[in-house]
């Protein structure tokens, strides 16, 4: 794996607990969290809209989204129901359980995600180290919640 792909994620993955964190405060202003998570995801996609447009990213044919499995439509509410989320459960048991929880249950979709090779993910079998590994984690996420 190149460098730079590690020090994307790795950037990507410090935005998690502080936009959960971020969320929750703009929660708290608002007083209701699909309210912070729809300014959320407005200021998200004003950011991407202008990224396209300045980048000059060209569009597929219009029948190229008419024609594709209605499943592929379903990221955008999944990353909606994320954030929402993480507005409600960051504020009541901090960053690290929350981001470790989620973090745990990305793992075991994971799994099956590439035991079954779902969703254009190569067959990628599960085997005992990989469990043991989730196993890891999740031992991980009661040990910072409990202490």
């Amino acid at each position: 794996m190149e460098f730079y792909y590690i020090i994307l994620a790795l950037i990507a993955g410090a935005c998690a607990p502080t936009q959960a964190g971020i969320n929750s405060q703009l929660g708290s202003v608002t007083g209701d969290p699909s309210l912070a998570a729809m300014i959320s995801f407005m200021v998200g996609t004003v950011g991407l809209t202008t990224y396209v447009l300045v980048a000059g990213v060209s569009w597929p044919p219009i029948r190229t989204f008419t024609e594709m499995p209605w499943w592929m439509w379903t990221g955008g509410l999944m990353g909606a129901f994320l954030v929402f989320v993480s507005i409600i459960l960051a504020p009541k048991v901090g960053a690290a359980t929350t981001l470790g929880l989620m973090i745990a249950g990305q793992m075991v979709m994971s799994l099956i995600l590439d035991h079954f090779g779902i969703v254009g993910y190569e067959e990628h079998p599960t085997n005992i180290w990989r469990i043991i590994g989730v196993c890891l984690l999740l031992t991980g996420v009661v040990l910072i919640k409990k202490f």
